[in-house]
C-alpha cells in the first residue's frame, strides 16, 4: 500500500521519490484550444472529440484576445491552435485576422469539410500580408484504408485536398501521423513523400509522428519520472527544450478561461496553472500525467517552432 495520499502525487511519486519537474523559463509559443467539438469522432482521439462533446468549451474572440495581448507582452514567438477541430469555432477567422498582425500562427486541423468552408476566408487573411498561418494535417497512416478505419470513409481522400487547397494557396502546410512501436520510420516517411508527389505537395513536406497518447482520463502505466531520471538522464539543454518550459495552452472549461501547462494535459486539473500568463510562468510543471513520459522516452513535441 503507497503511504503517499492523494494530495502529495503532484510532486511525489508513489515510491516516495521527488517527481522530476520543468522550471518555465519563457513564453516562446502560446497554444489556444477550441474546444473539443469535431466533426469526427475517433475512438483513439487524445482529446475525446466529437461533434458532441463539450468537455471544453469553444472560446470566443473577446476571451482570447486579452490573452494574445498579454502574450505578446511576454515576448512571444508564435500562436498555435488546436482542437477538436478549430475551424468549427465561429470566431476563428477573427481571431486568426488578429493573432497574425503580430505574430506567425499554427492550426492543427483534419483537413475535411471544415476547413473546406473556410477556404475563401483564409485566402483573404493571406492576401493581407500579415504574418504567416500554417496548417498541420492530420493523417494517421500513408495506408488509406488504416486512416478511414479511425477517421470514417473518404476522409483520406479529403485530408489531402486540403493539403493541395492550402498548398495551391500559398500556405505552408505539414503532416502529423501515428507512431507505430517498432515502425520502419525511414519507410513509412517514404510512403508519405511517394503521397506528397502524387498530390502535387513538396516532397519534403515536414511530417510530425506522434505516440499514441490515449483518450483522455486514460491511467496506462509507464514509468514514473523523477527527480533522479531528469538529472541522470536528461541534461539541461534537454530540460529546457521541453515544451512546458517555454510553451503554455489557454483553454476553456466550465465557462472559465484558464491557463494549463502543455497541450497535451488539459485531463487533468493538476496542471491548471492560473487565469493569467504572468501568474503561470511562476509555477513549476511536474512530470505527472503518463503523456509526460512520452516528452521524456520520445522526444514527443507538439510544437514545431
Amino acid at each position: 500500500m503507497s503511504l503517499i495520499s492523494d494530495n502529495q502525487h503532484w510532486s511525489i511519486t508513489p515510491t516516495g521519490d521527488a517527481r522530476g519537474y520543468i522550471k518555465p523559463h519563457a513564453l516562446n509559443e502560446l497554444w489556444f484550444h477550441t474546444g473539443t467539438k469535431c466533426n469526427l469522432e475517433c475512438d483513439f482521439c487524445l482529446e475525446g472529440s466529437s461533434p458532441s462533446d463539450k468537455r471544453l468549451q469553444t472560446p470566443k474572440f473577446d476571451e482570447i484576445k486579452p490573452y494574445i495581448d498579454e502574450a505578446l507582452t511576454l515576448g512571444v514567438e508564435q500562436f498555435s491552435f488546436t482542437g477538436g477541430e478549430p475551424f468549427l469555432a465561429k470566431d476563428i477567422v477573427d481571431i486568426l485576422d488578429y493573432a497574425s498582425k503580430f505574430k506567425p500562427c499554427i492550426v492543427l486541423t483534419n483537413g475535411t469539410d471544415p476547413l473546406f468552408k473556410r477556404i475563401e476566408s483564409l485566402k483573404t487573411l493571406q492576401a493581407k500580408n500579415q504574418h504567416a498561418i500554417s496548417f498541420r494535417i492530420s493523417i494517421d497512416s500513408p495506408i488509406e484504408a488504416e486512416h478511414d478505419n479511425g477517421r470514417g470513409t473518404g476522409n483520406f481522400a479529403k485530408a489531402f485536398i486540403g493539403m493541395r487547397l492550402l498548398h495551391n494557396n500559398g500556405f505552408n502546410v505539414s503532416l502529423a501521423r501515428h507512431m507505430s512501436k517498432g515502425e520502419n520510420t525511414t519507410l513509412v516517411d517514404k510512403q508519405y513523400q511517394d503521397l506528397f508527389e502524387l498530390n502535387g505537395l513538396p516532397f519534403d513536406t515536414h511530417i510530425v509522428a506522434f505516440p499514441d497518447f490515449l483518450p483522455p482520463g486514460s491511467l496506462p502505466s509507464v514509468p514514473h519520472i523523477t527527480t533522479t531520471c531528469m538529472t541522470s538522464y536528461q541534461t539541461e539543454v534537454q530540460r529546457k527544450n521541453y515544451m512546458c518550459a517555454t510553451s503554455k495552452m489557454i483553454i476553456k472549461k466550465n465557462g472559465q478561461m484558464q491557463v494549463y501547462a502543455c497541450t497535451l494535459v488539459d485531463d487533468d486539473e493538476d496542471y491548471f496553472q492560473a487565469i493569467t500568463l504572468v501568474e503561470s510562468m511562476t509555477k513549476q510543471v511536474n512530470l505527472k500525467h503518463h503523456r509526460c513520459y512520452s516528452c521524456f522516452a520520445f522526444g514527443a513535441s507538439c510544437s514545431e517552432m
